[in-house]
């Protein structure tokens, strides 16, 4: 399989936001969703919006080779508030309120499960309606950093390094 040879995976990459190079050659990009490219906005703050991985899969059950890539980005769906059609639930994605625990705990364990030994996992978070401290209990793994960003500190950048030496006993 061709995707072997790549070296990373977005395993929620909705529009790529955060990416320099959204195109970039060695990464995997995948979302459940496909949204295609659209004008959101008005006038000079219109701008085009689409979600179009390489190909769409789940990040609670990812069709990818085990321990096979160094570098995985989880930047999984963070409200549980939204409304299902509203503009912000198209944008980025939202979680059950009900089964999010179960639905990350199964992302964290998919992470993992596609990290090559020594890998990284880079994992982006929100805590607009979950408190990061909740969050991370649901890694098998204990971070190694982080770091609070925005205008409220509410945005989290984590990072985890798949070893024993890091494995939650």
């Amino acid at each position: 399989m061709k995707d072997v040879e790549k070296k990373i995976v977005d395993v929620c990459c909705g529009a790529r936001m955060f990416w320099f190079d959204k195109t970039h050659e060695e990464v995997i990009y995948l979302d459940k969703r496909q949204v295609k490219p659209m004008m959101v906005g008005k006038g000079r703050n219109a701008r085009k919006f689409e979600v179009n991985p390489y190909f769409k899969a789940d990040f609670k059950d990812i069709p990818l080779k085990s321990n096979s890539y160094k570098l995985v980005v989880f930047d999984p769906p963070h409200f549980t508030s939204l409304g299902k059609n509203s503009y912000m639930a198209l944008k980025y994605g939202r979680l059950n309120k009900r089964t999010w625990k179960n639905e990350l705990s199964r992302g964290f364990s998919e992470c993992f499960r596609i990290l090559k030994n020594d890998g990284i996992l880079i994992f982006k978070w929100n805590e607009y309606d979950i408190p990061l401290s909740e969050i991370l209990k649901l890694s098998p793994y204990r971070p190694l950093f982080g770091h609070p960003s925005g205008k409220t500190q509410k945005t989290h950048w984590v990072c985890f390094m798949k070893n024993a030496t890091n494995l939650i006993k």
